[in-house]
């Protein structure tokens, strides 16, 4: 019965090579194993010489770029496990273990661990013991602690305390073997199991791998250093604040050593164990100020590092609040990745503290200077997310720098020539008009409502949907009443607008029409509401989520705040809902749902 499942699948049954269930689709492959598992349950012992067979088959999944087909095969091999018992697993992985293929000692790895999974680390522990402590042959350690890595991956967060400094135990001898692969892989173990523990009470497993991990980090270099630094990294975020400051201090000399590393690797490791320490409570904040920063800022800081799109995002979360200080500088810089870098910076700076100490006018007039220097090639949206979250965090200690901004600001929205300024100064508006009003900027944002309103054309595609934006988050802040717009004028150019192709210009026409509504709906005839409702209910079967749902939530606000009454539209609507224009159907039974509600 089970040789018969296993036949069902276009190869034959070769070697172990380019096996795997049959090319099907993902509900027929589900099917097919819940038949297998269900099949495997019920033969109990009898499945004992098959084992080998079924190994062989299933194996080649756990690699498979498909994540849903590797976790159908760890539940089957979960299951075998448990059906076969631990001692046929073993005989029929033996031949893997020891050998001379990396790929098919990764793979006997990757079962094991689904067999320590099923039946308790407990239960292998003996085993991987023998495994991993094997003298005659470096592949067999190997295997063994490639074992514990992959369980410590996928299971590591299920491995109770008592397991977890077994596991460390069998495997910290690997740090200071002959054999670099083994070096490596016992670092890269340490780490996923410190990854899974939690602080504080997980840093006693640790205790004992402390010593040579730092010893290691003053003796290896290249790709074993690498593991190595990656395995401190993840143990002292687990410490309690003494010993993380005094861990900190002993490896930072040799991360600060690797700064100057050209290996890009290694850089992008080193950034990440940095971030590690420095965030860990315990840390002294004047050690990382006068030793690690301006080494950081030397060697980190620079040209390449700002072209290298690799590391440039670990860059800028490791970047701290004392580190913003000395970057500020580098928003005047003629390279345009340069100043990106130091924006992003001080943003997420910004963003996870609310508070910039620094002062005020120097960083002002370098957000302001990388704003207007932006080339017309940019298509990152960096300098304007950063100026807006500056703005908005500074809130009213921006306000004596407003007229710099303002000035700025006018003068982009003013250059025919350039789209691309004229839209990223509508855009920085829309995220600062809560914040001009916090600043008693009322008679400026009034300003440039008219000033939006005259540039609601068509002949503008580029800026439209930023100029409705900004029009929308100045009236969204000031209301609509508290404006001088000719309201009439205002709701004729909406609904001309609304026939654009472009879907952001329809999304904010939309909610703009629902906000007059609400707010001042004795501007418009009920005639001409009633139009603008037929309109809004074309937008029901949108293909954009967004724009069904606008359409519905301003569709709603028109009859309960305006002229337009429900007994007026409804028999029109009932009418509609029985045409033989499918779209016209449905849009009308949503519109009446929406006026039953």
């Amino acid at each position: 019965m089970t040789a018969a499942i296993l036949e069902m699948r276009h190869e034959e049954y070769p070697q172990l090579k380019t096996l795997g269930l049959p090319k099907c689709a993902p509900r027929q492959r589900y099917r097919l194993v819940k038949v297998f598992i269900t099949v495997l349950c019920e033969l109990k012992d009898l499945v004992e010489p098959y084992v080998s067979m079924i190994l062989v088959a299933i194996q080649p999944l756990l690699i498979n770029e498909d994540y849903s087909v590797c976790v159908e095969a760890r539940g089957i091999i979960s299951t075998l496990s448990k059906v076969a018992g631990l001692p046929s697993m073993i005989a029929a992985m033996s031949a893997g273990i020891h050998d001379s293929d990396e790929n098919v000692r990764k793979t006997t790895a990757k079962v094991f661990s689904c067999v320590a999974y099923a039946l308790g680390v407990s239960e292998l522990l003996p085993f991987l013991k023998t495994v991993c402590q094997c003298q005659e042959s470096w592949q067999a350690r190997h295997t063994g602690i490639t074992i514990v890595y992959e369980f410590a991956i996928y299971f590591g967060s299920s491995v109770s305390h008592k397991d977890l400094r077994s596991l460390v135990e069998i495997i910290k001898h690997g740090l200071i073997d002959e054999n670099d692969k083994v070096m490596i892989i016992t670092a890269l173990s340490i780490t996923a199991l410190a990854k899974a523990t939690t602080a504080p009470s997980g840093i006693e497993c640790f205790e004992t791998v402390l010593k040579p991990l730092l010893t290691g980090i003053t003796q290896h270099s290249g790709k074993v250093l690498a593991a190595f630094l990656k395995a401190i990294g993840r143990i002292i975020p687990l410490m309690g604040a003494f010993n993380a400051n005094k861990y900190t201090n002993e490896v930072m000399s040799v991360l600060i050593r690797e700064f100057k590393s050209t290996n890009e690797v290694m850089k992008k490791i080193v950034l990440k164990v940095v971030k590690q320490c420095v965030s860990t409570e315990g840390v002294e904040a004047a050690y990382i100020r006068d030793n690690v920063v301006p080494e950081f800022l030397d060697n980190f800081w620079d040209m390449g590092v700002t072209l290298d799109r690799r590391n440039y995002k670990l860059l800028v979360e490791t970047t701290i609040d004392d580190i913003a200080k000395r970057i500020i500088e580098n928003l005047t810089n003629n390279s345009e990745s340069r100043r990106q870098l130091a924006m992003e910076a001080i943003e997420k700076v910004v963003s996870n503290f609310r508070v910039c100490d620094t002062d005020l006018v120097f960083l002002i007039e370098g957000i302001l200077h990388a704003f207007n220097k932006q080339t017309v090639n940019s298509s990152d949206d960096v300098i304007l997310n950063g100026f807006g979250t500056v703005v908005t965090s500074l809130g009213m200690r921006v306000k004596p720098h407003f007229h710099q901004i303002f000035d700025a600001l006018n003068q982009g929205l003013q250059s025919q020539n350039n789209n691309k300024v004229r839209k990223q100064s509508a855009d920085l508006i829309s995220r600062i008009a809560a914040v001009m009003k916090q600043c008693e900027m009322d008679q400026v944002l009034c300003d440039l409502c008219i000033l939006f309103f005259n540039n609601l054309e068509p002949e503008y595609p580029e800026v439209l949907d930023s100029f409705l934006e900004a029009l929308n988050s100045i009236i969204d802040v000031i209301g609509v009443t508290n404006t001088t717009l000719p309201m009439n004028d205002l709701v004729a150019s909406l609904s001309r607008l609304l026939d654009e192709r472009s879907y952001k210009v329809q999304e904010v026409c939309i909610n703009l029409l629902g906000r007059i509504a609400y707010d001042d709906n004795t501007c418009v005839s009920r005639k001409n509401w009633m139009k603008i409702c037929f309109k809004i209910l074309e937008k029901f079967l949108e293909p954009k989520k967004v724009i069904r749902t606008a359409a519905v939530k301003t569709f709603g606000m028109i009859l309960k705040f305006t002229a337009v009454s429900s007994v007026t539209i409804l028999p029109i609507l009932i009418h509609n809902a029985a045409a033989m224009d499918r779209r016209v159907c449905v849009s009308s039974i949503v519109a009446i749902a929406i006026v039953a509600e």
